[in-house]
């Protein structure tokens, strides 16, 4: 196994010089290959993610999980329109950031340039295999995949499709490379080799991340998990903070930008926490509140420590009631993950302060915390979110998945 990943490793290596020098017109012709190949090969993506489906449904997997693993039209659809999108965003590989002239003439500038190999780790939602894959080619990248054992069948055929396009339009199909086995070995040996990933990232539960970043030999771009909060301040539209609120929460509930916790302005919340309640019982949400929160809710459970700082991924809500938005900001920063933070104000200056205070990859006035999503935010797609802050802080997109290098001009200078 070791020896299997080393030769991918040396394989994406030298298809990453390629994608570096690949025209943005060649590029796109790749990714728009793909998605007719897609496209065109449906009904082998929707029989090979029926094993996968299968195989979770009799292993006993959680609703969730086989919610995120499931190929449905919509699914694939989302993937086709997502890899035209990336098609025509622009290209980010030469584009020049910054120029400047010193005192001797000489013209100093900033240059994108492509990570090069960048390895990517995760679980379930086989999309990721086709997003990933879009994200890297048209920065210039080269990818090796390795997609959890719940969607084997469902990812093999996807990046067998994708390398197929890859090889019909005259870029290495080793530039897309999915790890074809289910041996957790294979991902040991995939984050021992520094030598030839410049960048891991890894997309799943905690215990997943945590693994890679204790393991992982090379830079690791990642988030945890999401302990989202929506604070309804005192000069808020209730009607307005009730749809919020809900979407946030029972939308998709099982996504890492789902509300897990809800803080709300002690004056506000006699008339917006009853019938918000009412809302959250109708669509099954379970609350747990602070003190203030049970006495204005009959039957809310208490809240524990562990729920400020818990990630349900669930149909379960923290709920709490704080005197002004400074404890709401000074709660965030306790026991929030810097991955997305929502205010609903009416009140500019509180909005405009709140943006200022709270430091995590996505803040919000006025909408859902559903809205971190590189596709949601007209990224095209997105491979991941950071909430590391080093190189990217957030969705990561296209342009995510650059550096830039310094490059200068002269006439002659030479240094005294």
């Amino acid at each position: 196994m070791r020896e299997q990943i080393l030769e991918m490793g040396k394989r994406a290596r030298e298809a990453s010089h390629a994608m570096a020098t690949a025209g943005s017109g060649l590029k796109r012709e790749a990714l728009e290959a793909m998605a007719s190949a897609l496209d065109l090969h449906c009904d082998s993506i929707y029989a090979a993610n029926r094993k996968d489906v299968e195989e979770a449904e009799r292993k006993g997997l959680a609703k969730a999980k086989i919610d995120r693993l499931i190929v449905s039209p919509k699914v694939l659809k989302d993937m086709i329109e997502g890899l035209k999108e990336v098609a025509l965003l622009p290209d980010p590989v030469g584009e020049i950031t910054r120029m400047w002239t010193r005192p001797n003439g000489l013209q100093v500038g900033k240059m994108r340039i492509p990570l090069g190999v960048i390895g990517i780790v995760y679980e379930s939602r086989p999309n990721v295999t086709v997003d990933a894959a879009a994200l890297c080619i048209k920065a210039g990248n080269a990818v090796i995949l390795r997609g959890g054992s719940e969607a084997f069948h469902s990812n093999s055929r996807l990046a067998a499709i994708l390398r197929e396009s890859l090889r019909k339009v005259g870029l290495p199909e080793e530039a897309v490379q999915f790890v074809d086995t289910v041996d957790r070995q294979a991902v040991l040996d995939l984050l021992g080799l520094e030598e030839y990933i410049d960048v891991m990232i890894p997309r799943g539960g905690e215990e997943l991340i945590r693994f890679v970043v204790q393991n992982a030999r090379m830079p690791v771009l990642k988030h945890y998990k999401g302990v989202c909060h929506v604070y309804v301040d005192c000069g808020a539209d209730v009607e307005k903070a009730r749809k919020i609120c809900l979407n946030a929460k029972a939308q998709r509930p099982a996504t890492c930008n789902s509300m897990e916790t809800l803080l709300v302005h002690r004056e506000i919340a006699p008339s917006f926490l009853p019938p918000m309640a009412e809302d959250f019982r109708q669509s099954g949400v379970e609350l747990r509140g602070c003190e203030l929160t049970r006495a204005l809710l009959r039957g809310c459970a208490g809240a524990t420590e562990e729920d400020w700082s818990a990630e349900y991924l669930d149909l379960v809500l923290a709920v709490r009631i704080v005197a002004d938005m400074d404890e709401a900001v000074r709660h965030i920063a306790r026991y929030g993950s810097q991955h997305t933070e929502a205010i609903v104000t009416e009140n500019f200056e509180r909005a405009h302060l709140f943006v200022r205070q709270v430091q995590s990859s996505l803040v919000l006035v006025n909408a859902s915390t559903r809205f971190n999503d590189g596709f949601q935010l007209g990224l095209g797609a997105e491979i991941g979110i950071s909430t590391s802050k080093l190189h990217a802080f957030g969705p990561m997109g296209v342009e995510e998945l650059t550096t830039t290098k310094f490059i200068a001009f002269g006439s002659g200078q030479v240094r005294e």
